[in-house]
């Protein structure tokens, strides 16, 4: 009997520029496949996502803290409990997926559409509950994401990444939905957010500004 093909392969490491439009056109596809997941399976992969997430609140806002020098620990932790299980009861019964209403009397149909690659900027002060945050909603929207983590915050920032990302994956995401650039440079993220179809940004002034 064959063996069934291993995915355990090193993983790609996105720190340059042909590295990171190679990762785009992979997610690109990837993308594709995931917009037709029905809201049974979006719903899943929400579920498990949020989860990892929960689970982990702990040890992600140590390694937060002790990566960045900022906050408190148990603050952290709350925060990253929000972002995980409060976020998802918040979502959870929301349609995303085809028609989420209709007016019979006008005829109208509102029919839910991702909008294809999201290019999430995360800060230093909250790198694990926004990047909770933000690979969730994206989740639930059958978009994929691109984290450009801060460069202080790097390690917590994709470590919650891929701990939703297998816990993701093991629920049936397609691979290169939750995506992450491991360095970065100011040529690298003016890529990102001209190719990305919708850029959500938190962090300061300029680079909010950058990103509107």
């Amino acid at each position: 009997m064959a063996k069934k093909p291993t995915t355990d392969a090193a993983p790609e490491i996105v720190d340059n520029i042909d590295a990171l439009e190679a990762k785009l056109a992979r997610m690109r596809e990837a993308q594709k496949v995931f917009a037709t997941y029905t809201q049974e399976q979006v719903d899943k992969i929400f579920y498990e996502a949020a989860l990892a997430a929960n689970k982990a609140r702990i040890p992600l806002a140590k390694m937060a803290n002790a990566e960045t020098g900022m906050g408190v620990v148990e603050d952290k932790v709350i925060k990253n409990n929000y972002a995980s299980e409060h976020i998802f009861n918040y979502f959870r019964h929301m349609k995303t997926c085809g028609v989420i209403s209709e007016d019979k009397a006008f005829g109208t149909k509102r029919i839910a559409e991702p909008v294809g690659i999201v290019g999430a900027v995360t800060p230093t002060t909250n790198p694990t509950s926004t990047a909770i945050f933000k690979i969730l909603i994206c989740l639930k929207t059958r978009n994929a994401i691109l984290l450009s983590p801060h460069p202080t915050a790097k390690k917590c920032t994709i470590e919650a990444a891929r701990i939703m990302r297998e816990a993701a994956e093991k629920a049936g995401l397609p691979e290169n939905i939750i995506c992450w650039m491991d360095e970065s440079s100011i040529e690298m993220t003016q890529i990102m957010m001209r190719e990305v179809n919708l850029i959500m940004a938190t962090g300061g002034a300029g680079t909010v500004k950058a990103a509107y």
